[in-house]
Order: structure tokens, then sequence, then C-alpha cells
């Protein structure tokens, strides 16, 4: 697999590992809340709920980070296409942005990784 692919699968990875840590670790910050338009007392009652999804989004980083570590492709392409499907169901339900956010890198890294294949 080509040097633009890893990069790329990496970087989806890494956007990953830091919603991990806005969702667990810094939800309810004032920076947070302003990136996510939420009150301190919705991140307050929401903080459980928000651990939850960073959890989620560290799995994500975490099989994409197996599949560069043991270059099983197979691993990246499966984990790209659930970052993707996250992405647009998160686009749907709670908000665009998450398209350009989390589903467009996704794309951009798919592309690449197949392509090498």
């Amino acid at each position: 697999m080509g040097t633009a692919a890893k990069i790329l699968v990496g970087l989806v990875a890494l956007i990953h590992v830091y919603i991990l840590v806005l969702e667990m670790f810094l939800w309810r910050t004032e920076r947070v809340r302003a990136t996510f338009g939420t009150t301190a007392e919705f991140a307050a009652e929401s903080a459980t709920l928000a651990s939850n999804q960073g959890l989620y989004n560290g799995f994500l980083a975490a099989g994409l980070i197996y599949g560069l570590v043991t270059g099983n492709v197979e691993f990246q392409v499966f984990f790209l296409c659930c970052v993707i499907i996250a992405g647009i169901f998160g686009a749907a339900t709670a908000n665009r942005r998450i398209l350009f956010v989390q589903a467009l890198p996704a794309v951009v890294a798919l592309v690449p990784v197949v392509l090498a294949r």
C-alpha cells in the first residue's frame, strides 16, 4: 500500500482519537461546549452518553491503527467503512458537519487504500 494511503488512514485514526478525547475527557469544558453548541447543563446531563460515544470513536481509531501496524488492508477497509457509515448516520441524525469531519476524510482515505490492493 502506498505512503499516501497510510498517511490518510492515520489521519482518520487521529481524528477519532481526538473525538475520543473531546467526548470522554473534555465534554464539559467551555471550548468543547462551544464546538458542539451545548450548554453547561446539557453537557452535565449528557456526559455519560458523550463518554460512551467517545469510547466507540476510540474503537474505530484502534481498528484503523491495528490495520496500519499489521498492514492488514481488510481491517483498514472495514473500519473506514464503519467510519463512513457512522458519519452518514451522524449527519442525518445529529449534525451535517459530521459528514465533513468524519465521513469525507474516511472516503478520501478509502479510495487509495482500495486502489492500492
